[in-house]
């Protein structure tokens, strides 16, 4: 069966972490069946890894602040969390699932597809924001 995604549930729930009045900083897609739907929702990062667990396949919007001593300024990641105990047919099914989150999802500085706990670490994922973030006024403490 193709998997549909509920549009209007997940632009809501994207919304909510694009709103920098909101204190949601993170929001999961997961799947109810073949329909990706919004999942779990936080104000801390910590909360999002303990939903990536072994068994699960989900998509991540995260809300991060990024910047120097000069400005600071949100900036998005896009997740795809496929845990190590997720078979090999809905490891190959998320690729092509993703681009109905895209859909959705559609502005974020960088895309991550991660299946290693490690790459969920909150310094490695702004490290790498950073990179792809362009100019950093603050070199004299690097």
């Amino acid at each position: 069966m193709a998997t549909k995604i509920d549009k209007e549930a997940c632009r809501a729930a994207y919304n909510l972490v694009r709103d920098d009045s909101s204190a949601v900083i993170w929001v999961t897609f997961k799947y109810d069946g073949s329909t990706i739907v919004p999942g779990e929702q936080g104000a801390e990062y910590q909360q999002f890894i303990q939903e990536c667990t072994d068994d699960v396949r989900l998509f991540a919007f995260v809300r991060f602040t990024t910047g120097d001593a000069m400005s600071k300024r949100s900036k998005f990641a896009l997740i795809t969390w496929i845990g190590e105990n997720v078979s090999g047919l809905q490891r190959a099914k998320t690729g092509t699932d993703k681009t109905l989150v895209k859909e959705v999802v559609q502005n974020f500085a960088k895309e991550f597809v991660i299946s290693d706990r490690k790459e969920l670490e909150e310094d490695f994922i702004k490290s790498e924001l950073k990179k792809a973030g362009g100019a950093n006024y603050d070199a004299q403490t690097e």
